[in-house]
């Protein structure tokens, strides 16, 4: 249940299209709309190869359309999290060139915001490769940070390994979500 935040002023989510940070911008829309503030849904994004060969070779063309690709990533993680936006929540978005957990920390930079994150994938391999947003935002934020858990596998349901995606290739990413929240 989400209830009203004293001195709130602002909820900032990462948004990569994960779908921890789906339920992570779930979250931070609905702790928006409780609370009657705005939400600003930031992805960050590198380039292809890393920004030192980038910057050897840059390309101004090829720049435009990397932050084009992750504007539309943004925008496609806003939709597979909940449809289309309700007016009754102002949403800003912010596409940021650079490591994700940087980007978030530097936008929100008030004591007054809430930073709402995924909390990486679950299990001791996949926290080595995975989570390191989360860890970075929870260690260098200037505010509260929410981390949200991501949503019970197939495996964790007890559904077997490789057997429930192919059972289910055709389910669309929302019914996807919906039926492990109910889940889990």
């Amino acid at each position: 249940m989400i209830s009203e935040v004293s001195g709130l002023g602002h909820v900032v989510v990462g948004a990569s299209g994960s779908p921890g940070s789906l339920c992570a911008l779930r979250y931070a829309l609905t702790l928006a709309r409780a609370n009657a503030v705005p939400v600003t849904a930031v992805t960050a994004w590198l380039p292809p190869g890393g920004d030192i060969a980038e910057r050897q070779y840059p390309a101004p063309a090829l720049r435009r359309l990397w932050t084009d690709a992750a504007r539309q990533r943004l925008l496609s993680a806003l939709e597979a999290a909940c449809g289309t936006v309700q007016s009754d929540v102002s949403v800003s978005l912010v596409v940021v060139r650079g490591e994700p957990g940087p980007a978030l920390v530097d936008v929100a930079d008030s004591p007054d915001d809430m930073l709402v994150v995924g909390a990486g994938r679950r299990g001791l391999i996949s926290r080595l490769w995975h989570g390191k947003v989360s860890r970075y935002c929870l260690a260098h934020a200037r505010c509260p940070v929410l981390a949200i858990p991501a949503p019970a596998t197939a495996r964790e349901l007890g559904l077997g390994g490789g057997l429930w995606p192919r059972r289910h290739r055709d389910m669309a990413l929302d019914q996807a979500l919906h039926d492990w929240d109910t889940a889990a």
